[in-house]
């Protein structure tokens, strides 16, 4: 088991090295960002975000989850040819339809949405990247399940880092704002249209199998409505839900200051989706383990331990990040960071804890659970804004997310039973609790400055880990591991000391 989990934390890291450097970097650059646009420009980015997101959901009904599932069952490459080709073909004809009505009603949505036709042509261009776009899941799928992590992670790399440097050129050299955010996203998919063609040229072609389309949308489709619950539950749409129940004069601006704080607390979505690209072909491929429910379990209970360390040291840092980089009129960002955080440590516990519906293929569960979720989401979202303003969505995030595991826990737990370690994982909740107060209400402000963030998270951690210490998280076996592996480091650093002669 142990062999397993450390591969399924080497894949992890590769997946996440490249995201942390881009994050980092889009994360520092915020500095300059913000005082050259507005938070109503922002305000609109979250608004084309949101449109981007909906019609990608839209656009693949669910078969994108298909093909990772169904892959798994063809047994030759005539029959991973034939799964490919299908969906491919049936997404041109479906998503050909979808972009026409879009670029047609495109006009009446922009003023809809932004109360003028200025980003007419800004939507159009999402409209188009998304279309195109649609289709890299097939050579990305590949590489997941072929187990080209690095290869993965290096295009992944570089799709985020240049999309980050054009924004740079684009927004900051040739100052064209909103669009040029957009027309970044647009090179870079055009760029990547001829680097993944030689990956999609392998697997099309002239094949058209009515069986597996069908097969594909019945494990798929459940997955299109709960695609567009997760959006609504999560921070994705809140810039709608905020547009259509905020009717202050400055929404947009409120949007935008919501945007950017719920993007910093979904900062921990690095770790996550890191961890989601290695947990799907991992758990499919040791589903039919002897130990498979037990390793599952101990998956579980590390990346809970992890996700909670992560949420109490960004929410004790949220206030002196945002001073440190942003200008004053976008303080307020700092107060959403912490709730959005909780929701992604939530979403984190739903993934870990669903993985009996798409083992079992009982997907058709996935819809019940994102759906109560998201009627909680409207609901609270209803009755929060008018009364907290952009706090309102970051509070339902955490209700809805709260939900959307419980439900789904229950359902997977229905069908495919796993002893998860809930001893352990109430010290690492408690312990996070205890770390997150010493830090964030401990020390004074520090002039919300690098040492204040820097003195916090180092509280967090030290606190934290203190406090799994005293409760005896770790049991003797993983004690003797750790113990054989720190040795192994200090034996590899040793030996390094003495090549170099010291």
């Amino acid at each position: 088991m142990f062999v397993r989990l450390k591969t399924l934390l080497f894949n992890v890291i590769i997946y996440g090295t490249g995201d942390v450097a881009v994050q980092l970097t889009g994360f520092l650059l915020l500095y300059f960002f913000t005082r050259l646009l507005t938070p109503a420009d922002y305000g609109v980015l979250s608004l084309l975000l949101t449109v981007e997101l909906v019609v990608k959901i839209l656009s693949r009904c669910g078969v994108d989850a298909s093909f990772m599932r169904l892959y798994y069952d063809c047994h030759d490459e005539r029959s991973r040819q034939r799964l490919a080709s299908t969906l491919f073909f049936f997404l041109v004809a479906i998503d050909g339809v979808l972009l026409a009505a879009g670029l047609v009603a495109a006009p009446f949505i922009g003023r809809l949405l932004f109360g003028d036709s200025r980003f007419t042509l800004a939507l159009m261009l999402v409209l188009a990247n998304t279309f195109v776009a649609g289709f890299f899941f097939i050579p990305f799928h590949l590489l997941r399940i072929e187990k080209r992590a690095a290869q993965y992670s290096a295009l992944t790399f570089s799709r985020s880092s240049g999309t980050l440097v054009l924004r740079i050129v684009l927004v900051l050299g040739l100052h064209l704002g909103v669009l040029g955010f957009i027309l970044a996203d647009v090179i870079m998919t055009a760029v990547f249209v001829g680097i993944l063609a030689r990956r999609f040229s392998s697997l099309l072609r002239p094949i058209f199998s009515r069986p597996v389309l069908a097969e594909a949308l019945r494990f798929g489709l459940p997955r299109l409505p709960h695609g567009i619950a997760q959006q609504v539950i999560g921070p994705g749409t809140d810039a709608a839900l905020l547009r259509a129940f905020l009717k202050a004069p400055n929404a947009l601006g409120q949007i935008g200051l919501y945007g950017l704080g719920a993007g910093l607390g979904l900062s921990l979505k690095l770790f996550l989706g890191a961890f989601e690209y290695a947990w799907a072909p991992f758990y499919c491929e040791t589903m039919n383990q002897p130990d498979a429910k037990e390793t599952f379990s101990r998956v579980a209970t590390y990346g809970l331990a992890i996700l909670v360390l992560a949420t109490a040291g960004l929410s004790a840092i949220s206030h002196d990040l945002v001073r440190m980089i942003m200008n004053p009129g976008y303080f307020r960002a700092a107060d959403v960071i912490p709730w959005i955080a909780v929701g992604v440590s939530l979403q984190g516990v739903y993934l870990l804890t669903s993985i009996g519906l798409p083992i079992t293929k009982h997907t058709e569960y996935y819809p019940i659970a994102t759906g109560l979720a998201a009627g909680v989401n409207v609901s609270a979202n209803f009755l929060l804004i008018p009364r907290f303003g952009m706090l309102g969505p970051a509070y339902a995030n955490v209700l809805s997310y709260a939900v959307l595991a419980a439900v789904a826990m229950t359902f997977s737990r229905r069908f495919y039973p796993i002893p998860y370690e809930w001893s352990r994982v109430a010290r690492v909740v408690g312990a996070g609790v205890v770390a997150y107060v010493a830090a964030a209400f401990g020390p004074p402000a520090l002039m919300w400055s690098p040492l204040g963030v820097l003195v916090r998270g180092s509280i967090v951690v030290f606190v934290y880990l203190g406090c799994l210490a005293l409760t005896g998280f770790l049991s003797r076996g993983e004690r003797a591991k750790l113990a054989v592996l720190f040795a192994r480091v200090r034996s590899a650093v040793g030996g390094q000391g003495k090549a170099a002669g010291v």
